[in-house]
């Protein structure tokens, strides 16, 4: 996935530098891009660093990419904790913690060190309303939801959620961006929490929770009887082990909030588990133990 990009945007400025972050650069960089990625502290740019690097590296070895693609991709990218140096990005993606305040507080910095009148501030957040983030800038017309999926260089999806204040040009340049630029397949969805994916996700997730921690059955047989019986390629409780706990009981809270719905509460012991640390693959344990 590599060569000249589509369109007007070639230097794009990734915010966040964690599972998604990483993946989302690296998506970029492949098609051709500029890319610069910008995260809180030295120590965390350079974990996301050698995240990013492995991940190359690996797709180098398994013949996806050439050594010389594997090459010029690093060189197209490069990391930076003072997100000043995004000022000539055409596009900026936040990809930080599923938090409300933390992401607004974002986008305000940004609108103010993003010098391009036309950039596109865009946001990775899988439940958050756009338009919440859109009138925290001065250019609510310029921000736009593009929601990637884990892991971003291998899943082919990407959704694209337009706010109330999003212009037509705007979702336009991103739609080109997403299917021309990076190869994605894209569909549109409004700006409600959840978007269509996850709208339909969560609540299969916090109901295979619920099983599980009423004693129904063990993590092993609703995994294999979703991943045998339904032809699933992965079981609820691996898949939420894989999207992070944290991340799940995030967007189910901010589902309940838009719409009061039983369904997409919570259970206790996806909060427990949460406040004990055990977040799934990226920590190390979650409903599985990981080595």
């Amino acid at each position: 996935m590599t060569g000249i990009p589509a369109g007007d945007i070639a230097r794009v400025g990734v915010v966040g530098c964690g599972q998604m972050g990483a993946g989302i650069a690296e998506v970029c960089a492949r098609a051709g891009l500029d890319v610069k990625v910008a995260e809180t502290t030295g120590e965390a740019l350079e974990i996301g660093r050698t995240r990013l690097f492995n991940s190359l590296s690996k797709a180098a070895e398994r013949g996806k990419i050439s050594e010389a693609e594997l090459a010029e991709t690093q060189a197209r990218l490069s990391f930076t904790t003072d997100l000043g140096e995004f000022a000539d990005r055409d596009l900026v993606i936040e990809a930080v913690v599923e938090n409300e305040q933390v992401k607004t507080e974002i986008f305000q910095v940004l609108d103010q060190v993003v010098t391009r009148p036309d950039a596109i501030l865009a946001s990775n957040t899988s439940s958050i309303p756009l338009v919440k983030l859109a009138v925290a800038t001065s250019r609510p017309d310029q921000v736009i939801g593009i929601h990637f999926f884990n892991p971003a260089p291998v899943q082919q999806l990407v959704e694209l959620i337009p706010a109330l204040t999003t212009s037509e040009g705007t979702l336009g340049r991103a739609q080109l961006f997403a299917e021309k630029t990076l190869g994605k397949h894209s569909i549109r969805a409004q700006d409600r929490s959840g978007f269509v994916v996850n709208a339909l996700l969560i609540p299969y997730l916090l109901s295979a929770i619920r099983m599980f921690e009423s004693g129904i059955a063990s993590r092993e047989d609703i995994d294999n009887g979703m991943e045998l019986g339904c032809a699933h390629p992965m079981g609820p409780l691996k898949l939420s082990d894989l999207i992070g706990l944290d991340t799940v009981a995030s967007v189910a809270q901010s589902m309940y909030e838009e719409y009061k719905e039983p369904l997409y509460a919570a259970p206790p012991l996806l909060q427990r588990m949460v406040d004990a640390g055990r977040l799934g693959r990226k920590s190390g344990s979650g409903f599985y133990t990981y080595g």
